[in-house]
């Protein structure tokens, strides 16, 4: 008898391509949800709104509840006029999603941990990882998707589904999040 893995979402946000991947009946999708920057307060609200619409729709059109929700978080040292409007999107989705199912929230280090054996790696070494440890997900390369596909990855091995073996350094990555 074989177990089917349960849904699991995740989730790389951003203002301008959001990544989700969304592990529907063992087989993991991966999209982005492309947003252009709009001027004006309200307008930025009612733009980070919409991402958010988006990515609740995502979750609620799955063949089941998921069982789990894996977010990205916050990269901390980050500077710039963006980082504020980012906090916002965070928070607005956190806020968001968690009536859908539990959330986990796993750092930028600890993702990059997961997907190559490095807590410190490039955008193109963890799409090189991605591709060649999980070939059968498709991203057409874009990191959005990637980070959202190795969020969810590390939720399903948390939860007992990995779907290929994982090296013990590469899985270090899951004993630093905070899981629901």
């Amino acid at each position: 008898m074989t177990m089917t893995a349960p849904r699991v979402v995740g989730i790389d946000l951003s203002l301008t391509a959001t990544g989700w991947a969304d592990n529907r009946l063992g087989l993991i999708l991966t999209e982005t949800i492309t947003s252009a920057a709009q001027a004006g307060h309200l307008a930025q609200c009612l733009r980070m709104a919409t991402i958010v619409r988006s990515l609740c729709s995502v979750v609620e059109r799955g063949p089941a509840k998921p069982e789990l929700i894996v977010v990205e978080g916050p990269s901390y040292g980050s500077k710039g006029a963006g980082t504020w409007d980012r906090g916002g999107l965070w928070w607005l989705a956190y806020d968001s999603l968690h009536h859908y199912a539990p959330i986990a929230v796993v750092a930028p280090s600890q993702r990059m941990l997961y997907a190559t054996g490095k807590g410190a790696a490039s955008k193109e070494k963890v799409v090189d990882a991605v591709a060649r440890r999980w070939p059968d997900i498709k991203t057409d390369a874009d990191n959005n998707r990637v980070d959202a596909a190795v969020l969810a990855l590390m939720g399903l091995d948390h939860l007992g589904y990995a779907p290929v073996f994982m090296p013990a350094p590469n899985r270090a990555a899951l004993d630093k999040v905070v899981w629901p």
